[in-house]
C-alpha cells in the first residue's frame, strides 16, 4: 500500500471550503471569502506573529498563511512547507479528502504550500496489519493559481520521486537484500519511464569491482550493480550527468562491528544515498525532462560473516589500484570507488555521488543541511549552492585539499581506506 498523491490546477472554487489561502499583510480578507469575525480572529492571531491561521468548524478548514516579507523568498518557501505540515495533521484528523491551495498571485509560495502538504501526508504502512485504518485521509491537492501544468506536474513528480526513496530507505533488510534492491529499481523504473541494466556477481566479478565484492564477502547474499538511465533526444547535455549512489542496505559494520542502540538498528537506511538517486531518476523520467542522466548504484549488504573481510586485507578495485581495508566500516567509500571508476566510461559532464558516508559530516554542522566537496568546477559548486538554498536542501563545501592524500597512505599498498582521526 504505497503512499500516492495527486497535484493538479482548478480555478478559484465557487464555495471557499477547505482551502489554504496566500495572504499579503494589505490583503482584503473579505474578498477571499472571510467573514467580519473570521477576520477579527485571524488579525488578533497576527497581533501575536502567528502567520499561518487555520478556522476549522466540522470537517471544513480554511487557512490563511502570511509571508514574511522581510525574509528571502527561500526561508519563506521553506517556512510555508514546515506550516503546511502542521495544517496536514489537521487535515487528516477531519478525513479531509482534498484540500484546494489558492495562491492569490503568489504561486511560489502556494507550492511550498503544496509540497509541504504532500510530504507530511507520506506513510509507510506496509507492514502494519491494520493499515487501512491508519491510511490517512488526504488524496489530492488541488492548486488555484497561475502557474502552467508542466510546473504541477514537475512537484507531482518530485513529491512522487520523494515517496519512492522514503519507502526504500523504510524497507527492512530482510526484504531489501541487493538482490531485491535491483529489482525494486527495475520496476520503478517501469514506472517512471527509465532504463535499467542490473549487473549479477558474476558480472561484477568480470569486472573486478573488487571494492563491492570485498565488502560483500561477508554476506549470504550477493552483490549487485544497478544502471539507470534516462535519455532523451531533446537533452540539453550531450554528455550525460552521473548519478551514483551508495547502496549498503544493512550495515552492521563487518567485523569492524557497530554498536547496536542509535547505530547499527538504524543501518538499514545506510542505503539513503543511492534511494535518493532512484528518486531523482524516478521524478526526471516521470516528468520527461529533456536531460540525460544515468544513475549507478552498487549494491551490498556489509555483514561478519564467515568469509568477511578483516581489518589488514589488501583488495584490487575497478581501476586496478590497491586498497588496504583497516576498518571494515569504511565500506562505502570501497563500493563508490568502484562506480565512480565504472562512471568514467561514459564521459560524463558531470559526477554527483550521494551517501552516507561519515558521522562526521554530521558532528561538523548538524542536520541543517549536507556536506559537499569535490572537483568539480566552480562555477559547479555554486550552482549547486544556489539551488540547494533556493529548495532548502542547503549544502555547506568542505575543502578538497590535495594534502589530505597523506593521510591515506599505505605502507603496503597504493592506499588505505581511512584516513586520521582529524578532518572526517
Amino acid at each position: 500500500m504505497k503512499s500516492e498523491i495527486k497535484i493538479k490546477a482548478v480555478r478559484l472554487p465557487y464555495e471557499l471550503v477547505n482551502c489554504i489561502f496566500v495572504a499579503r499583510e494589505n490583503d482584503d480578507l473579505a474578498s477571499l471569502g472571510f467573514t467580519e469575525n473570521e477576520i477579527t480572529f485571524i488579525q488578533a492571531q497576527r497581533k501575536d506573529e502567528k502567520r499561518c491561521i487555520a478556522l476549522q468548524e466540522l470537517n471544513n478548514i480554511r487557512a490563511v498563511y502570511f509571508p514574511d516579507s522581510t525574509k528571502s523568498s527561500a526561508v519563506n518557501k521553506e517556512k510555508a512547507r514546515i506550516e503546511a505540515a502542521g495544517l496536514c495533521t489537521k487535515i487528516n484528523a477531519s478525513k479531509i479528502k482534498s484540500i484546494t491551495v489558492v495562491a492569490n498571485g503568489l504561486d511560489d509560495i502556494g507550492l511550498a504550500i503544496a509540497e509541504g502538504l504532500a510530504l507530511a501526508n507520506y506513510q509507510f504502512l506496509k507492514y502494519f496489519t491494520d493499515a487501512s485504518k491508519k491510511r490517512h485521509s488526504l488524496e489530492s491537492i488541488d492548486f488555484a493559481g497561475e502557474c502552467d501544468a508542466s510546473q504541477l506536474t514537475a512537484l507531482e513528480s518530485v513529491i512522487l520521486g520523494t515517496y519512492r526513496a522514503r519507502d526504500l530507505v523504510n524497507e527492512p533488510p530482510i526484504f531489501l537484500t541487493a538482490t531485491e534492491y535491483a529489482q525494486q529499481i527495475k520496476m520503478l523504473g517501469k514506472e517512471a519511464g527509465y532504463k535499467t541494466e542490473i549487473f549479477e556477481k558474476a558480472k561484477i566479478q568480470s569486472l573486478k569491482m573488487g571494492g563491492l565484492l570485498a565488502v560483500n564477502k561477508g554476506s549470504q547474499d550477493p552483490p549487485t550493480f544497478i544502471i539507470m538511465e534516462h535519455k532523451t533526444s531533446g537533452a540539453v547535455n550531450k554528455k550525460p550527468i552521473i548519478l551514483v549512489g551508495k547502496g549498503v542496505v544493512m550495515d552492521t559494520g563487518g567485523l569492524s562491528l557497530k554498536p547496536t542502540p542509535s547505530s547499527m538498528d538504524y543501518m538499514k537506511s545506510d542505503m539513503a544515498g543511492s534511494a535518493a538517486v532512484v528518486g531523482a531518476l524516478y521524478a526526471i523520467a516521470r516528468a520527461d525532462l529533456p536531460i540525460n542522466v544515468i544513475g549507478l548504484i552498487p549494491a551490498t549488504d556489509n555483514r561478519p560473516g564467515e568469509n568477511a573481510i578483516v581489518p589488514g586485507d589488501v583488495i584490487s578495485m575497478f581501476n586496478g589500484m590497491t586498497v588496504e581495508v583497516l576498518n571494515t566500516d569504511a565500506e562505502g567509500r570501497l563500493i563508490l570507488a568502484d562506480a565512480l571508476a565504472y562512471a568514467q566510461k561514459y564521459k560524463p559532464e558531470l559526477v554527483i555521488d550521494l551517501a552516507t558516508l561519515t558521522g562526521a559530516a554530521a558532528r561538523a554542522i548538524g542536520d541543517q543541511a549536507l556536506v559537499s566537496m569535490g572537483t568539480a568546477p566552480e562555477a559547479v559548486h555554486a550552482e549547486l549552492e544556489i539551488c540547494g538554498y533556493e529548495t532548502y536542501e542547503r549544502l555547506a563545501r568542505f575543502p578538497f585539499w590535495d594534502e589530505y592524500g597523506e593521510q591515506i597512505k599505505s605502507d603496503i599498498a597504493d592506499i588505505k581506506n581511512l584516513g586520521g582521526p582529524e578532518a572526517g
